[in-house]
């Protein structure tokens, strides 16, 4: 669908909801940002994915709800908030992201997750000042922290639309430490090379 409807009824009934979500953060003090959304590609500009509109968007990270609400007045631009100051993001796989909400769940301790259309889930953490080097080291794992963004629902993808999994009020608004979900994730990662490691080897076993 967002390949090719871009009415401008359809933008402008997703402009509002997507305004209305970066009113609701911006209350609950994320630093939202508006980004570039598929559209702009129509433009003869190539689009892999939503960055800041504003080139000076670190200096705006403390703007109060209200003008944050004008940002949205005129296109449905995408919903981005910074992280580093309020909070921190680790963008996984979705199959690593799917058992480490798995462990998660077990714990009783939900974290907010969101998930994006091309496959990549995003935990949502306190700050924190480094990644684990078992974590750093996977290629795959990426950790956004100081002078970095990451998209919130419902930003729109070419192919869909940015969801989340787990919403933050379920965690009451309050974010898991950075350490807590971190260890779930390099758990959830010594999974997945335990059963990488035992496949192949019943593989090498078919083959004998």
């Amino acid at each position: 669908m967002l390949d090719t409807d871009w009415s401008d009824s359809w933008r402008g009934a997703f402009r509002i909801e997507l305004r209305a979500e970066a009113i609701g953060l911006a209350w609950h003090g994320w630093p939202v940002l508006p980004g570039t959304f598929p559209a702009h590609a129509e433009a003869g500009g190539s689009w892999t994915g939503p960055v800041p509109v504003h080139q000076d968007w670190a200096d705006r990270l403390d703007a109060h709800p209200n003008e944050v609400a004008t940002w949205w007045n005129g296109r449905p631009y995408s919903l981005l908030v910074a992280t580093g100051t309020v909070l921190d993001a680790v963008e996984v796989p979705d199959e690593l992201g799917k058992r480490a909400a798995r462990l998660l769940r077990a714990t009783g301790h939900p974290a907010p997750i969101v998930a994006t259309p091309n496959g990549r889930w995003l935990f949502l953490t306190t700050v924190a000042d480094r990644l684990p080097q078992e974590l750093a080291a996977e290629g795959t794992v990426r950790w956004h922290g100081q002078g970095s963004w990451i998209p919130l629902p419902p930003t729109p993808f070419q192919h869909g639309v940015v969801h989340w999994r787990v919403k933050p009020d379920v965690w009451g608004w309050r974010l898991p430490t950075a350490d807590a979900v971190h260890s779930v994730l390099a758990r959830a990662l010594d999974q997945h090379d335990a059963d990488q490691a035992a496949f192949a080897g019943a593989g090498q076993f078919a083959a004998a």
